[in-house]
This record gives C-alpha cells, sequence and structure tokens, in this order.
C-alpha cells in the first residue's frame, strides 16, 4: 500500500528536500505541499491523505500547532506528524495536544523518517528519542515545579506587571526576569504570559 503524504513547511528548499526523500521510499508519494496553515487545510481537503509531515514554523500567519488543530477537525482527518527543528517541551506540548501522532527532528535518519510515517498511519505514537525523553521527564514529575521565586512572579505576572516593572519588584535586572519566565513558561507547557498565569491557577499554584 502506498501512503500519500502532504508536505507543509514554508521554506521551499526544505520541501523540495524533503519530498525527494519521501519518494525515495517505494511506499511513498507527496501529493501535496503547502507553505501556511490555510493551504495546508486546503491541500488535506483537495488530496484526501493519509499523512501530513507538519513543521512548526510557517512564516507570519498561524503555526504549524495551529494548523495541525484545524487539520484534525476536518471529518476523517489524516495523521499529522510533526517535522521540525523545535524541541522544546513547550512545542512538543502544544502539538500534541492539537492532535499530532508523532513528533520528529528534521535530522532524524530517513529510515526513522519512513518508519515514523507508517506508525503515525498505523495509529501509533512515533517521537524523536528527544522528544521522548522529555515526556518521560513530565510524566515522572508531572506536577510544575516552581521555586518560591517563580510563584512570586506568577503571582505579580497575574497582577498585571510587565518585564520592566517586574524588574524594580523583584530588584533583579530584566534579562533575570526574562529567564525566570522562560523557566516558568517551560514547567507549564505554555509560551505566553497569559498563559502561564491561567494555567498557574488552573494548578492552583497562584490564587485568584
Amino acid at each position: 500500500m502506498t501512503l500519500k503524504i502532504v508536505l507543509v513547511d514554508d521554506h521551499p528548499v526544505v520541501r523540495a528536500g524533503v519530498r525527494a526523500l519521501v519518494e525515495s521510499a517505494d511506499d511513498l508519494v507527496v501529493v501535496g505541499e503547502a507553505s501556511s496553515a490555510d493551504e495546508a487545510v486546503q491541500a488535506v481537503g483537495a488530496e484526501r491523505p493519509d499523512v501530513v509531515l507538519m513543521d512548526l514554523s510557517l512564516g507570519d500567519g498561524e503555526g504549524g500547532i495551529a494548523a495541525t488543530s484545524r487539520i484534525r477537525a476536518l471529518p476523517d482527518p489524516p495523521a499529522v506528524l510533526v517535522l521540525t527543528t523545535y524541541d522544546s517541551e513547550s512545542d512538543i506540548l502544544r502539538a500534541l495536544d492539537a492532535g499530532a501522532a508523532g513528533y520528529l527532528l528534521k535530522d532524524t535518519p530517513p529510515d526513522q523518517l519512513f518508519a515514523g510515517i507508517h506508525a503515525v498511519h498505523r495509529g501509533e505514537p512515533a517521537l524523536a528519542p528527544s522528544v521522548a525523553a522529555v515526556l518521560m521527564r513530565r510524566a515522572s514529575s508531572p506536577e510544575p515545579r516552581m521555586t518560591e521565586r517563580e510563584v512570586e512572579v506568577l503571582e505579580l505576572l497575574a497582577d498585571g506587571l510587565g518585564n520592566r516593572e517586574l524588574a524594580k519588584a523583584l530588584f533583579v535586572s530584566e534579562a533575570t526576569v526574562k529567564s525566570h519566565l522562560s523557566h516558568i513558561y517551560g514547567k507549564l507547557g505554555v509560551d505566553t504570559r497569559a498563559g502561564a498565569v491561567a494555567a498557574a491557577i488552573e494548578q492552583r499554584i497562584i490564587r485568584r
């Protein structure tokens, strides 16, 4: 059985390379390409692929996570396999939450990419080793372990303070504030201030 693939990446050269690689396999064929979330949804509707290879960064518009969510909301949707350079915990969790069946990195060897495509089509997960390690760490410690200072930052975030105001309130530099925010985002699996506050309230890290 030959699987039909749609490639989603905003770089034409990258798409050309991935297409050549995918089609070097006897049982895989690329039936469509897209460079944006809208084009991805249109390509899936027109070509009815078995698997979508999805990059996370798609230029200035909606990214791969939004595209994945939209595709998975379609009737009888294809499996979505993320193929990207990003391996942060936040990106991984958001992609899987959006409905991605697998998450591979662009340095994945060809045979593992082919195996991943077939795995997600069968309904099985396909994860890069580093991605699996991130998920294992999170599974072993599902609750974010916030330091006292990080909880303090979250409280101030909930009060609407910006980075400069946070720095003044905590008597630290703005660079230190950004470092605290980065750690908080990673622990909560978010990438915005509003998302951090919402997650902290939901998980009862802070009270409001």
